[in-house]
């Protein structure tokens, strides 16, 4: 029993596998503060400075409501639909070989290094008037550059590799014995599906889901190009704020860039929640 106590002792009062746990940590709250809650705060800071009917003259005018909609509602519908097309893609990827994966592979992330400048300006050649496939589409009545539509296709691409990068680790490490079992057991495919795969990797998908939401709410690059930025119609509310600020209305910029930052952090605070109980409810079964 002594000996067994001092194996213990031993144990606990052994290095922890990272070195310099103390330094460690207060290096990263220190950039964390410097890089984080500084300009954050400063943000709030800003706006405390701008009285309450000003303040709220900025957030409720008829042209910002319209860009509020607009960012929040078509960034909401393109990660809905890279959330399902994702899955799609990281299923082909996880689980078939085939001539030309590595090539698809590569090209998912192209997004992440394609600078967001050079995306707008090739969404716009393609999909304008004149684009090599605007030119098709417009004579059927179907508009795609300078409208929401355009803005949704931008966002699509950009937000796209989010949920194929989350989602597909998940699927390259399932035991497929899960899979064979159920099989076994007389489940079809869909049950397995619905049952087996979908529960281990939802909260991956909504991992992936809201890192989308989150790049379509402050993309600008790659929107400005192809969404012709007509208010009330295709602008877009980061948009909104460099023209306010190119006004010199830096209350007016400061109240808008809040009322994104508020909800964008209660948006994300609430699909956090929701990982958290898909984790707890795949812990579970």
């Amino acid at each position: 029993m002594a000996f067994a106590n001092i194996l213990k002792l031993q144990r606990f009062k052994s290095p922890s596998i990272i070195p310099g746990f103390g330094i460690t940590l207060g290096f990263t709250l220190f950039y964390l503060l410097l890089i984080v809650i500084i300009p954050l705060s400063g943000l709030f800071f800003k706006a405390a400075t701008v009285s309450w009917s000003e303040f709220w003259g900025s957030i409720t005018a008829t042209r910002v409501l319209h860009a509020y909609k607009i960012s929040f509602g078509i960034s909401l519908v393109a990660a809905i639909i890279n959330s399902f097309f994702g899955l799609i893609l990281a299923w082909v990827l996880a689980r078939y070989d085939f001539w030309g994966k590595r090539i698809i592979d590569a090209l998912v992330d192209l997004p992440f290094a394609l600078p967001t400048a050079v995306a707008g300006i090739a969404l716009t050649a393609l999909y304008a008037p004149q684009g090599w496939v605007g030119q098709y589409l417009v004579p059927l009545g179907i508009n795609i550059a300078f409208t929401p539509l355009g803005i949704l296709i931008a966002l699509i691409f950009v937000g796209l590799p989010f949920v194929v990068r989350t989602v597909e680790p998940i699927l390259q490490d399932m035991e497929k014995e899960l899979e064979e079992a159920a099989a076994s057991l007389g489940a079809n495919r869909m049950q397995t599906f619905l049952q087996i795969i979908l529960p281990s990797i939802l909260p991956a998908l909504l991992t992936g889901f809201a890192m989308s939401f989150a790049r379509g709410l402050g993309e600008y690059g790659s929107v400005i190009f192809i969404a012709g930025n007509i208010p009330k119609v295709s602008e877009i509310v980061p948009l909104l704020i460099v023209i306010k600020l190119e006004q010199y209305d830096y209350a007016g910029a400061t109240a808008i860039a809040l009322v994104m930052l508020v909800a964008s952090f209660i948006l994300l605070f609430i699909i956090n929640m929701l990982q958290k109980w898909a984790a707890a409810a795949t812990a579970v079964r």
